[in-house]
This record gives structure tokens, C-alpha cells and sequence, in this order.
């Protein structure tokens, strides 16, 4: 190899070795950082061990149901936040959507926050729907003894008729009282038995026998 050669060979090691410095000191991660404006379509929460805590992410990329990290498949047609315990298993989460379909009907319209008890369901649950299926908005305190297995406890909101209630369920989630007041203003407190029939109906104009 002549001077020269050596020369140019050298040189080329040195600039390759520059642009790498230079590669490396404008891209490598940094623990702290400040945007004024971040655009993506996911953003996962995760301990120093990997350990999955929040989802943040559109609709596309929404995950379905994750257990102690493992996914299975879960439809989802809205947007929104998702928690995860410590082991990395859903428990509550803050969804949103609201589209119409071919028809030009109103779907998936809504919000709900909700968390669920340790290895069950939701336990509490603030919610508001109204699309072409569902009109209703209020706040539900369930029992979620075991697994999939919930029973609604309680009920104070708004239901599909337009009248605001509350309902008081009893262990099996059977509803035993409703303090109800109509869209016109109507009032009432009724007394259900374990099947569900009124047993006492009390109105501001009623005796209090059930009718």
C-alpha cells in the first residue's frame, strides 16, 4: 500500500468514525425529555421489568383482553385508556367512541370509566351511552364475586326512558327498590319482591298499596 493509500484510508476511517459519534449523540434515547406536541397511535406504560400498567392508544390499536400479559382477542370499537394490576392484567380502564354506520345511524356513542375488582370484573363503573340502541348516563357499584360472574348492587342515573333513578339490587343483583322520577316529573318509591313484582308502590297522590 503506498502513502497515499495509507493516506486516504485513514482518512475515510476517521470521517466514518465522526459520523458515527455524531449519529449516535443526536439519536441516542435519552431517560428525560420536552415536546411541545407528540403525534402516535399507541402508548404503552410499562415497569422497569416490562410489566404492561396503561395502554393509551386509537382504535386500531386498542388491545383486546390481556391476562398476566398474555392477549386474546377482544372487539373494541372505541379509543381510549386501559389499566393493568401489577402482574399485568387488565382491571378498568376510560373508553370513548361514537360513529355512524352505512345507514347513517348513530353507534358505538359513549363513555365509560370504569374499575374492576382482583381477578374479576368491574366493581365500579361511571357511564354514558346514547346511540340508536342505548340511551342512558349514570354511575354502577357491582359485585363481581368470582371470574366473568357480576351483579349490578346499585344504580343512580339517568335510564333509556328518560327517568332518573335509583335502584338498590340485592345480592343476586334482583332489584328490590327504585326512587324514580319521570321526564314530566312523576314520582315514586317502589318495593319489589325476589321475582319482581311491586309489592308497595308510594306516590306523592298514592295510599302506598302497590298498583
Amino acid at each position: 500500500m503506498t502513502g497515499r493509500e495509507r493516506f486516504l484510508t485513514g482518512y475515510s476511517g476517521a470521517l466514518t468514525a465522526v459520523a458515527a459519534i455524531a449519529v449516535l449523540a443526536g439519536f441516542a434515547p435519552s431517560r428525560n425529555g420536552s415536546f411541545d406536541r407528540l403525534k402516535v397511535q399507541r402508548i404503552d406504560v410499562v415497569e422497569p421489568d416490562g410489566t404492561l400498567r396503561m395502554v393509551i392508544s386509537d382504535h386500531a390499536q386498542l388491545p383486546g383482553m390481556i391476562v398476566k400479559g398474555k392477549e386474546s382477542a377482544m372487539p373494541r370499537p372505541q379509543a381510549g385508556m386501559l389499566f393493568y394490576d401489577d402482574e399485568g392484567t387488565e382491571n378498568g380502564g376510560l373508553i370513548f367512541g361514537g360513529r355512524k354506520n352505512e345507514k347513517g345511524e348513530v353507534v358505538d356513542s359513549g363513555g365509560s370509566l370504569s374499575f374492576d375488582k382482583y381477578g374479576a370484573n368491574q366493581i365500579v363503573q361511571l357511564i354514558g351511552v346514547d346511540d340508536k340502541e342505548d340511551r342512558f348516563a349514570g354511575l354502577a357499584v357491582v359485585d363481581s364475586p368470582t371470574g366473568s360472574d357480576t351483579r349490578r348492587r346499585a344504580w343512580v342515573g339517568r335510564r333509556d326512558d328518560g327517568s332518573a333513578s335509583v335502584e338498590l339490587r340485592d345480592g343476586d343483583g334482583r332489584k328490590r327498590l327504585v326512587l324514580s322520577v319521570g321526564a314530566t316529573g312523576e314520582a315514586s318509591l317502589s318495593f319489589l319482591d325476589a321475582t319482581g313484582k311491586v309489592v308497595r308502590k308510594i306516590t306523592p297522590e298514592a295510599t302506598g298499596e302497590a298498583r
